[in-house]
């Protein structure tokens, strides 16, 4: 076994775009803070008005949580964008490699649907940092509405392709799908991928007032939500059957926790959605009925957590993967059910429990539940930072890359 100088991660693959989707996470994490504890009682979401109001009239704890949540968007939108630009580069060089044309004929083709799924996050990242940071876009946002679609739905395009080509490969070449190298939850990323763009697609459903603009988005985002819980269904269940043939693929287990940053895009995408019926359509949901909405997607979330939990630690993934020596770009995979459940805890304590009466608001309970959402948090922040460290510092390793299919 050589010994090199250079980071792990200059073996290039295209699941590093993982890094940036989970620094983008993180950034959103931080954003629920301004979401739910300062009031912005004239639109959805707090714009820079709101925060300044807040920051300047309230307690000193309203204004240490304003202080850490703009810290804490500010950095990692910046780790967010900051990879998003080191992997584009690395990608157009990785497709002139022999390596891009292997992976190409193989079942990790699916990894290329990391690329348009960072995408997707980045523009939720830049529009986060436009409410939080740019004064007066609220009275302007109906014109970057549209725009956003249109940049969702090059994205969606870009996907679809990258899908249609896979499965036009796959599904017309008999033997050109491996089934036994199908052990994972590796193939539900085209899933997560288009349910990404979706839940952009929802965005302006729940945050405009316009007919047109709420109807477009609500059909668009129900396109991509039932495609990708399609693909979900279709994908999952096959995997199923090949690692109770075969066992789960060691490199590729955090995989079989994708299902819980999967819930928590489609959940939110199904809220937007249901606010924008609300306030143009006048179709209402009751906050009992969301409360319950809610405790079904978190408790499908606990499931896939522990499953991927005993798997992982009887495989020894967490010693070797995160802990040790060896490196997978991969273990990146591991950071977005962190922030997942981190960011669904607090709908389910907000929109979930505090709207339906079941507890109030910063009371004992509520701080309990909210806690869960904060250790995830860090949890997650620990994570990218560790990823962070063994993939990009240079330093004397060991040439054991495995990568995830």
């Amino acid at each position: 076994m050589s010994l090199g100088t250079t980071r792990p991660a200059d073996t290039y693959s295209p699941l590093y775009f993982l890094a940036s989707l989970g620094a983008g996470g993180v950034a959103v994490t931080f954003f629920m803070f301004l979401v739910f504890w300062v009031p912005h009682p004239n639109q959805p979401v707090p714009v820079f008005e709101d925060i300044a109001s807040a920051f300047s009239g309230g307690p000193f704890v309203m204004q240490a949580a304003i202080a850490v949540a703009i810290l804490g968007i500010a950095v990692f939108a910046y780790l967010n964008l900051k990879s998003l630009i080191w992997n584009l580069k690395a990608f157009r060089v990785f497709k002139a490699t022999e390596a891009y044309a292997t992976l190409r004929q193989s079942n990790a083709e699916a990894s290329l649907l990391a690329l348009p799924l960072a995408l997707a996050m980045s523009v939720n990242v830049l529009f986060i940092i436009g409410l939080v940071f740019v004064p007066q876009l609220w009275s302007v946002v109906e014109f970057l509405f549209p725009l956003a679609m249109i940049a969702f739905a090059g994205i969606g395009a870009l996907a679809l392709k990258m899908i249609g080509a896979f499965l036009g490969r796959v599904l017309s070449i008999g033997g050109a799908f491996d089934l036994s190298a199908h052990n994972s939850f590796a193939q539900l990323l085209p899933a997560f991928s288009i349910a990404m763009v979706g839940v952009g697609f929802a965005a302006p459903a729940a945050m405009s007032t316009q007919p047109g603009t709420v109807a477009t988005a609500l059909i668009l985002s129900t396109f991509f939500a039932v495609v990708a819980v399609v693909y979900t269904l279709f994908a999952a269940i096959t995997a199923l059957v090949s690692m109770l043939q075969h066992g789960t693929a060691r490199e590729a287990a955090p995989t079989l926790t994708i299902i819980v940053p999967l819930i928590t895009v489609l959940g939110i995408l199904f809220m937007r959605q249901s606010h924008g019926l609300h306030v143009v359509f006048d179709v209402h949901t009751q906050p009992g009925e969301m409360m319950l909405f809610l405790t079904r997607l978190l408790a499908i979330q606990v499931a896939f957590l522990l499953l991927g939990a005993v798997v992982m630690l009887r495989q020894g993934y967490f010693t070797d993967y995160v802990l040790g020596s060896q490196t997978s770009p991969g273990s990146y995979a591991l950071v977005c059910p962190a922030v997942a459940l981190s960011v669904m805890v607090h709908f389910f304590a907000n929109k979930g429990l505090v709207d339906a009466g079941a507890i109030e608001k910063f009371s004992v309970a509520y701080w309990g539940v909210t806690a869960i959402a904060l250790v995830a948090q860090v949890v997650a922040i620990a994570l990218l930072l560790r990823l962070n460290r063994q993939h990009f510092a240079k330093r004397n390793v060991p040439n054991t890359m495995v990568p995830a299919e």
